[in-house]
Order: structure tokens, then sequence, then C-alpha cells
């Protein structure tokens, strides 16, 4: 008897409890595998996103120290023209103007989003409801 026909007949002896117990073992044992493979893919991933986080901070430092030179060569620049100390006080007054605009269009912004609710969403899903209540409503008359 060829070992197929052993295993067919192995299979028809059992009872359909016992593989019904086999099926979820091995359901279970799939689903476990699964989650592990998960698992490791997502630390391989977050470990390459703390990476690159990493070296975005980097470049934000980076390009900080690069406008705190291009600000020094500005003053310098500037101070050809008048004293030292008036050119890095204009420059400073030109930084703090632009900060308080971007601070007010920012602060404008966030006005308009807040409070975060889909104020469209909640409309049309009242509305929604309502239709749903008349339907109901003509549907028992």
């Amino acid at each position: 008897m060829a070992e197929d026909d052993r295993d067919a007949t192995a299979l028809s002896e059992r009872s359909v409890s016992d593989l019904i117990k086999q099926l979820s073992d091995q359901t279970a044992t799939l689903v476990r595998q699964e989650l592990d493979l998960a698992k490791a893919e997502l630390s391989v991933k977050g470990r390459q996103a703390g990476i690159g986080a990493g070296m975005f901070g980097a470049a934000g430092l980076i390009g900080l120290f690069a406008v705190g030179a291009l600000t020094a060569c500005v003053v310098l620049l500037l101070a050809t023209a008048v004293t030292g100390w008036l050119a890095a006080l204009i420059i400073a007054a030109v930084y703090g103007a632009v900060a308080g605009g971007l601070a007010l269009t920012g602060k404008g912004r966030v006005q308009r989003a807040v409070p975060p609710t889909p104020e469209q969403t909640v409309q049309t899903v009242k509305e929604d409801v309502e239709l749903t209540r008349q339907r109901v409503r003509e549907g028992r008359r």
C-alpha cells in the first residue's frame, strides 16, 4: 500500500471532532507564526524609521548652523554701511518681524481648525438619520 493511501485511510478513520481540533491547532499555529513575522518586520522597519528620523534631526541642526552663519554674514555685510551693533539690531528686528508674521498667520490657521470635528460629515450624518426616520415613518403608514 502506498504512503498516500495510508494517509488517506488514516484521515478517513479519524472523527470529525479530531479533524476540527487539528484544524484549530494548525490555524492557531499559523496565526502565531504570522504575528511573529509581522513583529520582526515592524521591528526592522521601526529601526530604519528611527535612523531616518535621527538623520532628519541632524539635518535640521546643521541647517540651523547654516542660518546662523548666513546671519553673521549679513550682519558683517551690513556693518560695512553702519556700525556693527546697529547692523545686528537691524537683522534681529527683521527676524522678529518675520517671526511675528508667521506666528499670527499660524494662530489664525489653528483657530480655523479648532474644534477638530468634521462639521460637514456631522451635518450629512444628521441629514441621513432624518431621511431614514422619514422613510421609516412613511413605511409604517
